[in-house]
This record gives structure tokens, sequence and C-alpha cells, in this order.
């Protein structure tokens, strides 16, 4: 195995082990994690070896004479006080267990399947550590998985019926900023911290991060987090010991529908309406990141003066991305009201609605190639005969320019596109739009005493 994490239980003598197993090769790529018993590898050791034997030369349980002591046994414990270390074995139980170096029994994980698997993914499991975690209706495991890309997965896994289970990833987080192997992991209880640590150095992550959830209640409850409950105004950390009635948890099922009636308000049914600019020919993104791994996301469109909202599908110039809609060489026509929503266990709810406003590409070329100046008045030539200078645009044609109807679109995707403060852009186009300056407009106050200091004076 790559990495191995005992869970104490009850029984000092029989504790859980978990282990991580990765394969990599030109057929198969994967990694698994298998749940052991203590009970069922002492009753494999203690069992018979391994032993090829017959004209075959087949595998079979050796049921001859074995060597005291016997193979496997530690020196130095009950049965071997006097010997130190295995080179005071006697020669006969060296040889045997170089003859017989496995056992005939194989040791099968807990219901004799994997807990978790990952295959045709570009990483593998490489650490493990375990969390035991008290939540509303148990105690749940949580499982923080390292991988060789340097990210860290915690993954919770639910028992369903028939023996049947349901792995859940509730987040996964980049500890590194360069991709490196994750090497070792240490839970600190106290603390409620992970400790990672790679070749490039160690560093720490928060258990729970319950805020990441929002202050919806079905978005807590469907995050299926055991660390973090609801408790009546935002997802925040679950302690046992603190009793709200308005606390809602459902970790096994997420049933926000039940665990959250009367407590999803209208505001949170409906999301906020925010309006994006982009420019025919180019490309622009529309985030929208579910709270929960497991959502399943659909994007809708409403053309502007259409009732109809019809589905985006995904096509050569249209992308889906876990973190929105990527639409490639922007048509006319994209523009529209583009809502994302999520589902899941049957639950919907709106998660985004952007408005997106498509740009004139001619228009907005224009406008930059000239320097936001009219074509009357690029064309001008300033200067002496056989010279060439930029011309400076008279007052009257800035104004021009500035009261045409998609110099207000443009501005605006110019601020998005450069992130700029928008109040600075507003207060900048109400200098340029007055006619007269400020200065001019206000008149200096006199004041009858002429003789006051500088500092008096307004």
């Amino acid at each position: 195995p790559e990495d191995i994490f005992i869970q104490q239980t009850q029984d000092a003598r029989n504790p859980i082990i978990y282990a991580v197993f990765s394969a990599s090769g030109s057929v198969f790529k994967g990694s698994a994690v298998c749940v052991y018993s203590m009970t069922d590898i002492r009753t494999v050791f203690n069992g018979p070896f391994a032993h090829k034997e017959g004209p075959n030369y087949q595998w079979m349980p050796y049921t001859g004479k074995i060597p005291y002591p016997r193979p496997g046994t530690c020196p130095g414990g009950t049965f071997t006080p006097s010997m130190k270390s295995t080179k005071d074995y006697p020669d006969e139980v060296i040889n045997f267990m170089r003859n017989h170096p496995t056992m005939y029994n194989a040791i099968y994980p807990v219901h004799k399947r994997p807990l978790v698997v990952r295959t045709n993914v570009d990483y593998e499991f490489t650490t493990i550590t375990v969390d035991q975690v008290d939540a509303a209706d148990g105690r749940y495991e949580v499982l923080f998985l390292g991988t060789d890309r340097g990210t860290v997965q915690k993954v919770i896994v639910l028992p369903k019926d028939d023996m049947e289970t349901e792995e859940l990833i509730l987040e996964e987080v980049e500890v590194f900023k360069m991709p490196t192997e994750v090497k070792t992991m240490k839970i600190s209880s106290k603390r409620q911290q992970l400790y990672v640590g790679s070749t490039l150095g160690i560093t720490q992550v928060t258990l729970h991060r319950c805020d990441v959830y929002g202050e919806a209640c079905a978005d807590c409850c469907l995050a299926r987090d055991p660390y973090c409950a609801w408790d009546g105004k935002a997802c925040s950390r679950y302690l046992a010991s603190s009793k709200r009635r308005s606390r809602r948890q459902d970790v096994r099922h997420g049933n926000p529908i039940r665990q959250c009636r009367g407590y999803n308000s209208n505001a949170n049914r409906k999301a906020a309406e925010t309006e994006q600019y982009g420019v025919e020919g180019s490309s622009t993104f529309l985030e929208c990141q579910p709270k929960s791994p497991q959502a399943s996301i659909k994007w809708v469109l409403q053309r502007h003066g259409s009732e109809r909202k019809k589905e985006i599908k995904v096509d050569e110039r249209i992308l889906k991305t876990d973190q929105g809609l990527l639409l490639r060489s922007l048509q006319m026509t994209d523009a529209g009201m583009y809502q994302c929503t999520s589902t899941e266990n049957n639950f919907k709810h709106a998660l985004a609605r952007v408005h997106l406003r498509v740009l004139n590409n001619e228009t907005v070329n224009v406008v930059l190639s000239q320097g936001g100046l009219s074509p009357g008045v690029a064309n001008l030539q300033v200067g002496s005969p056989g010279t060439s200078r930029t011309p400076k645009p008279e007052y009257k044609d800035l104004l021009q320019l500035l009261s045409q109807p998609e110099m207000g679109l443009i501005n605006q995707y110019c601020e998005d596109y450069w992130q700029r403060p928008a109040n600075i852009l507003k207060e900048n186009l109400n200098k340029q739009l007055k006619v007269k300056p400020i200065r001019e407009q206000k008149k200096p106050r006199n004041r009858r005493n002429h003789h006051s200091s500088p500092l008096q004076q307004t």
C-alpha cells in the first residue's frame, strides 16, 4: 500500500486499518481505499503458510511441521523473551521463511470491496488520515486523501440499503501552489487543523469551512458535511453540546425539503441578477459554481423580447465547466438572460442570473483604434505640411462621441475587463460630459478679513 492509517476502537487489540493502493500502467491507472479488520489480519497470519507442491507446482496450504518460534513472531515478545532480533532466530526458522514468504489465505477488506475507488483520473492517492466526527444523526468517519498533484480530498462514505454505500466528495483543496506529491498528513483535533507535508514544505488546512456553504438552510443541508449545521442564520460548526431548536443537519439523506421546511425564504430561491458584457467574436465566461459537488447544473437562456426559455446545449462553441459556462466566438444572438439552476436530491434552486449584453465588434474596434474619437476628428491633420501629429479633439466632438447609444455599454465593458472601480469610471465620465468646469461654476468666496493666514482661507 501507498499509506495506511490505524483507527483506534474501544478494543485496543482490534483497531481498524485504512490502506491506500495505487496502480499506474499502460492498461490501468487508478487508486483505491480499503478498510481492514485487525481480527481478519490476525486470523490469516495465524493460518497456514503457502507452499508450492505437486506436478504443476501449484500453491497449496503447508501442512508440515512449523519451526519454533513461529515465523512472523516478533522477537522479544511473550514467546521469545531471550531473542533481541531476528538475527537470533535459528537457521531452521530463517530457511522456512525464505521458502514460505506468504500466507495461503488472502486478507479481504471489510465487505470484500474497496471503500473508495478512483479510475480514469489524472491523479493518484498517496496518503490518508481519518477523523471521527459526531453529527446529529450519529458518528461519521471523514477521510482526508492526499494526491500526487498536491490536493487533498475530503470524502465521506455513507451506508445505504442492501449493504451498499454512497461516496461523497465534500471538498477538494489545493494545498500547494505547485503540483507536488503529498507525503504526510496529521490531524490536530484540538486545533481543528489538518497539517499537510510535501517536499515543498508543510502547510495547514482547516478541517471545516462551513461558511462557504452560505447562509441558506437548503445549501447547508445539501452539503452533508458532518462538521457543519444550519444554526438558524447561517451554516456554522456543529457542536453536540449546543442545543438549538432551529439547528438543521441531515448528513445521511441531505433532504432540504424536509429539514428546512419553513426556513427557505423567498430571497434565497431567486438568485440575484447581474450584468455582464462581451464583444462580438470574442469569448466570455458566465460564472456559476454550486456549493455542493454532487449538484447537477442546468443553464437556460431567455433572449430579449421573448418569454421562451431554451436550455443551453454543449457544442463546438459552448463549453460547460465545473465553474460555469464558456461562450466562444460570441454572436449578437447570444445576448439575453442566462439562468443557472442547481438540482440535488430533487431540490432545485437558481444559483445565478446573468444578463449578457453583446457589443458590436465594429463599433468597439472603431472606438479602440481611434482612441475614442469620431472618424471625422481622427482624419484631421494638425501641424505644418509634411508632418503628422495626433490631433487634439475639440470638446463638441468628444461630447458627440460620448452621447452615442453604445458608448455607455462600451465603457461598462472596459470597466469589467480591466476591473476598474465603478465609482472612478462614473466620476471620469461625469467630468467629461459637463460643459463648464466645476471651478467656473463656483464663485470664489470673499472674506472681509484680508489679513488672515492661509490656513484660514478656503
